[in-house]
Order: C-alpha cells, then structure tokens, then sequence
C-alpha cells in the first residue's frame, strides 16, 4: 500500500506545498489527501489531477477527522493555528508524525512529554517565519560555533511584503497571507535583548519606534519587535548573546499608519460597534466625533497630524471617513477593520509579492568582531503563485518528503527545525526553488 500524506489545509500559503507534495507523488509512491472546510479550495490548488484524493472536512467533526489522521503515515497541517492541536491529538492517539508551520502553542509544548515517550515527531514552526529563519539562523550559529568564537549580537528580521512593480498603494502593502493574522499582529507585545537588557515593548508603542534597516536590492525597510526572542536564547544555545532579537519588516509608511490605527482604538478586539452602519459613524463614534469641525481635522488633531500628512491620506484611502456601508454581523472593530482591508488590500490577480529575511550577526574570532549579514529575497509569480505561499510551504513538503522515504533521523518530541540533520537537506532542497541567502562579512 502506498504511504499516505495527509495535508489538513487548502488556503492561500498551501498551493507550493500541495504541488510540491503532487509532483513527487509518482517518483516516490505516496499517496496524497487534501482536506479542507471547502472543496473549491482544495480544486484550486490541485486543479484537474485526479491522482490527489480531496476531502471536505469539518474540523470539528472527531470522527470524520480521526478517519483521516488514522489512514495516514503523515500529517501536514496549515490550519489556522488555533486549529492544529486538534490534529495533534489525533496524531499522538493514532501515532503518527505531524509537521506545521505555526509557532508552538502552550497547549502543544504541554504534550513535548507524551510525543518522545511515543517516539514521534511534532515538527511545528517550519515555514517561513518561524521556519526558515530558524534553519537558516542556527545554520550560521552552528557555524560560528564550530570555530569557537563567542556570539554577541544576533538580530534576525522578515517580512511579507509587495513587490515594488505591484505597490500601487499609500500603505505599501498588500495581503499575501492570512489577512486576520495581520490584524492581531503584536498584540501581546514584544520581549528581545538589547545590550545585555531585557526590554518589552507594550502593543501600544510596537509601531511607533519606527526603526530600519537597509537590505541590498530592497533599500530602506522598517522594523518591530516579534513576539518574545528570549525563548530562543536557549533553543538557539546562545545563552550569553548581549542583543538578540527577531522582528518584521515593514515599510515605514505601513508602520506609521497602523501606529495612528491602534492610537484611534481601530484595532481593538473586545469593543463593540455592531449598532453602526457605515465606515464614517464606526470611526465618528470611536473617537468621540461631536461635528465641530470636519471628521479628518478631528482625527488629525487627535493624532497630533497636519492633515493633509501621508498617515491621514492613508486613512482617508481606506475608505474610514466615507460613508461606505458596513457588512451585516460585524461587531468589533478589528472585524469591521478587517473587513475592509480585506478589499484594500487585495493583491490583484497579476500582482506579485516579495519576501525579505535577513540576519544580522556580530561576534568575536580571534579577537576581533566580525559583523555578518545574510539576506534573502524572493519575488512571487503572481496572486496565487506567491513568494509567501513558496517560503511557507516548500520547508514543510521537504521534509514530509525526507520523513516518508527514510532519509531523516527524526527528531523526537515537540520540536522546531533547529538541528543540522533536518535544516542541512532542507535548506540545500531549497536552493534549487530561488530560496537562498547572500553573505556579507566584514
């Protein structure tokens, strides 16, 4: 019987790794199974081949899920992440391997235990980012290492942009991922090292620093601080690092206005605004509008704006003072925010995206510091065939194939691709598909 690859998922970062997985499915004899909550996704991806078996699924339906998980040799899971403990379970129950490209969550680090007593490997943050910066950060660390030389500073950024002849846009961004992941970006704040420090930058202030870096080919990009770096102080084995820290790159028009965003409270999640009708009353009512003066003098004033600044174009361009209708259903204002930038920001069918990584390591050999820069940029085709989509995929088929036909020693536990026998194989894979960096040292 042909092992099975069960992929959970068919949204718009899935088509790299579902192809992918189709175009190997003859060299190697597996069999592949795509389910997801709409079968118009899956055929999508998969268009007429009718060598890939397609499952509309319910998530939530235990025995129709654990059918799957049962019939398989492994799982694949790009659902959303609150999605993927569900399938963890199963995984674990039915003793199967899974790969995601989510962070790991507190509920799957909680089964880190069970997983190694039974002998399985729970490979999650193994897309792009987390994924490849992972990969390819421990590549150089491990590097630095083997010369002994002591690591001082490690900054690593990434971000999911548009590419310059498609940024047509006052925000200089466009959806080529999950557009609600966007929305709640950074609202636990942010934690990282800086000079031997702690510092934790609360939602409130993460895009008002505004910092940037200049990346060769790209030029000047923003940044803000991702999450909370100091967990990977020891994952990474960099314990004595003075300044480690992950971000996003942005550009830095993005990160004013959505700094003046969050100011207005537009970004909030637990308000409620399900009584107004229109994108002017959402934003009269939410800062207090009494009619005095024009709706775009008010807002500048509360921002402490000209009004004619790029950040109040960027406003006005969304469509937030006009009386455009709000859809029926929509209660906070992340939701009715969502909702329109999920028209604004829509990447046109011949648009093309780009991603941009890049690491930024200092450290001392010999006596001397020696600061390294590696960068990466890859352009999209179009809407579907995205940078995103490949950076977010490509890992995860690499090794689902390296995992079905035995030529990986797999880890054991609830892991991340930190170690040479997983991001060695995959990295070199990636080569071939334009996924590489360039180093600079001086």
């Amino acid at each position: 019987m042909k092992p099975t690859i069960l992929v959970a998922g068919a949204g718009k970062s899935s088509i790299s790794l579902i192809q992918y997985l189709i175009s190997n499915a003859n060299k190697y004899k597996w069999q592949v199974v795509v389910a997801d909550g709409s079968i118009e996704a899956i055929k999508d991806k998969i268009g007429d081949n009718k060598s890939v078996k397609s499952v509309q699924l319910d998530i939530h339906n235990i025995s129709a899920r654990q059918q799957l998980v049962m019939e398989a040799d492994l799982v694949v899971s790009i659902l959303p992440p609150d999605l993927h403990i569900h399938l963890a379970n199963d995984c674990l129950q039915f003793k199967k391997n899974l790969i995601t490209s989510s962070y790991i969550s507190p509920e799957m680090k909680a089964m880190d235990d069970a997983v190694k007593e039974a002998g399985l490997m729970f490979m999650c943050e193994m897309g792009l980012d987390p994924g490849i910066d992972h990969m390819t950060a421990n590549q150089i660390i491990h590097s630095i290492q083997r010369v002994a030389s002591e690591l001082v500073s490690f900054k690593s950024y990434c971000g999911g942009l548009i590419a310059p002849e498609s940024d047509d846009n006052p925000w200089h961004y466009k959806f080529s991922w999950n557009p609600k992941n966007v929305v709640i970006a950074g609202r636990g704040g942010a934690t990282f090292l800086q000079n031997g420090k702690e510092v934790f930058v609360d939602y409130e202030h993460l895009f008002h620093q505004n910092k940037k870096i200049q990346v060769d080919g790209v030029g000047a990009l923003a940044y803000y601080p991702n999450r909370d770096s100091l967990k990977y102080l020891d994952t990474y084995e960099v314990p004595d690092a003075k300044t480690f820290i992950r971000a996003t790159l942005r550009h830095a028009d993005f990160c004013k206005g959505w700094d003046a965003m969050i100011q207005l409270g537009l970004t909030d999640l637990d308000d409620d605004y399900s009584q107004c009708t229109t994108n002017l009353q959402w934003v009269s009512s939410k800062t207090n509008f009494n009619g005095n003066s024009s709706i775009v003098h008010h807002v500048a004033n509360l921002l402490q704006l000209d009004p004619e600044s790029k950040v109040m174009h960027q406003l006005a361009w969304l469509g937030l003072f006009d009386e455009t209708p709000i859809q029926n259903g929509l209660k906070t204002s992340a939701d009715i925010l969502l909702e329109i930038l999920q028209h604004k920001w829509i990447m046109k069918p011949h648009d093309k995206d780009m991603v941009v990584m890049q690491h930024e390591v200092e450290y001392i050999h010999k006596g001397s510091l020696v600061h390294l820069i590696s960068s990466m940029t890859v352009i999209g085709e179009d809407a579907k065939h995205s940078a995103m989509a490949k950076t977010v995929g490509l890992p995860m088929a690499i090794l689902a194939k390296l995992v079905i036909i035995g030529k990986i020693n797999l880890p054991h536990g609830v892991c991340i691709p930190n170690m040479p026998s997983v991001y060695r194989p995959v990295l070199n894979e990636l080569k071939h598909f334009g996924i590489s960096f360039e180093e600079q040292v001086n």
